[in-house]
């Protein structure tokens, strides 16, 4: 499988899962989650990805400090509803970084590591995520804009001419190459990351 170089380069989430330790998937719980594995899940790299990612890195470590985040004990509300925009993608990479899921969710056994009804949208909240902590309540609400972050001029012609089939293989690929360009230097400009990140603790 080949992806762009810098996916690797972009910090990567730690986290302690009480499901995966308990069911023996991960030794005491502690897993990593990357960029890459948000691309997968998502089908593509593009800015709101980053965004979304850049987001539960900075809220989970808003929220947990030098503690490892609890996987699956975090609750996202989401401000818009899930058809509007790109609100849905966004919720789902937090919700996957954070183990949390909506009414189809995981039930938990007896009653306990629940996954289920984490996840709520059309929240009345200042930001456009808002990441609680079940056990103490605690909660960060977050907004990204990554409009410091112009794509190249180019990419607008060239888009254009891939969405009429007009491209050729070269220009494809160009634009493709144009693309994930201003994604890495989202995901690597730590400078601008509280520019493009704002956090209020709740």
């Amino acid at each position: 499988m080949k992806y762009p170089d810098f996916f690797d380069k972009v910090p990567s989430i730690d986290l302690q899962d009480p499901l995966s330790d308990f069911l023996g998937a991960f030794e005491e719980g502690k897993l990593q989650i990357s960029y890459l594995e948000c691309v997968n899940l998502a089908g593509h790299s593009c800015p709101t990805v980053a965004g979304a990612y850049l987001m539960a890195l900075h809220g989970l470590k808003a929220l947990y400090g030098t503690e490892l985040p609890q996987r699956g004990n975090i609750h996202i509300s989401m401000r818009e509803s899930e058809a509007e925009g790109v609100t849905g993608v966004i919720c789902n990479v937090i919700s996957f970084i954070a183990g949390a899921n909506g009414a189809g969710g995981f039930k938990g056994l007896n009653g306990k590591m629940s996954r289920n009804n984490l996840v709520n949208y059309d929240v009345p909240i200042d930001g456009e995520v808002k990441l609680t902590r079940t056990d103490t309540n605690q909660s960060v609400t977050l907004s990204y804009d990554s409009s410091m972050v112009p794509g190249d001029p180019m990419m607008q012609p060239l888009m254009g001419k891939c969405m009429q089939g007009l491209a050729t293989p070269e220009e494809k690929k160009e634009f493709g190459r144009l693309w994930q360009a201003r994604v890495e230097k989202i995901l690597l400009s730590t400078e601008l990351w509280d520019t493009m990140i704002t956090i209020t603790k709740g």
